[in-house]
């Protein structure tokens, strides 16, 4: 008896999800594409991978730089 009521609470929460996912608000891929591509071309001065970085000690990426010892 356990089981099954065990196994009706899981079936309600699984309804209860794929409820909620329905609700979403979706937009299709074209729209989609539209937005990363407007998103993309407003921002891409502030992308250093794009347009370089102001000075090489703010380039994250850079060789450390290793202390040697003579």
């Amino acid at each position: 008896m356990d089981m099954m009521i065990s196994n009706l609470q899981q079936q309600r929460q699984v309804t209860e999800q794929l409820r909620r996912e329905a609700a979403i608000k979706r937009i299709s891929v074209s729209q989609a594409v539209q937005d990363i591509m407007k998103f993309i071309s407003e921002h891409e001065q502030d992308d250093c991978l794009i347009v370089g970085f102001s000075s090489q000690k703010a380039n994250p990426f850079r060789e450390k730089s290793s202390c040697t010892l003579l």
